[in-house]
């Protein structure tokens, strides 16, 4: 996986976790996965499909999540519902697509998916074809991000 595509998504999910959330945002180590791994609780899945193909999957505990829609809705959440759920998904659309016009000024040219959000205990998935790069974002006491992006160029 070429850091060119990593990068993007990295400075996207930094910047815009610290202004929509007006909190320290450190980003952690990153590390590579490259096969099934469960995910935290809440996620939300954008799809890549282009010079570029793969998928970005932001991934939090529903902790997480509610602490993320209730700062950024300026109210506080006890449940994931719509509007908890909505918002976890525009924030994945404001990294998503931060991320891809730094791509399409480097010279790539591909579409996304509109993000789907997947909420409940026990789910996994799977990189069969390709590694990929998880990047932590940790908001101190409030828990932390992953950015798992796994994208390869179309073959």
């Amino acid at each position: 996986m070429r850091v060119e595509y990593i990068n993007p998504f990295v400075e996207a999910a930094f910047n815009i976790l610290k202004e929509v959330l007006n909190t320290e945002v450190k980003r952690g180590d990153l590390y590579l996965k490259s096969t099934t791994m469960q995910i935290m609780g809440v996620a939300a899945l954008v799809g890549l499909a282009g010079d570029v193909e793969g998928r970005v999957l932001f991934d939090m505990t529903k902790k997480t999540a509610l602490y993320v829609a209730g700062t950024m809705n300026g109210e506080e959440f006890t449940q994931l519902d719509e509007m908890a759920k909505a918002t976890i998904t525009e924030l994945a659309n404001m990294i998503t697509a931060q991320a891809v016009t730094k791509l399409h000024d480097l010279g790539f040219k591909f579409d996304l998916t509109p993000p789907a959000l997947f909420n409940g205990e026990n789910m996994e998935i799977s990189n069969r074809e390709v590694e990929a790069l998880i990047v932590p974002m940790e908001l101190g006491e409030n828990g932390k991000i992953e950015i798992n992006v796994a994208v390869r160029e179309r073959v």
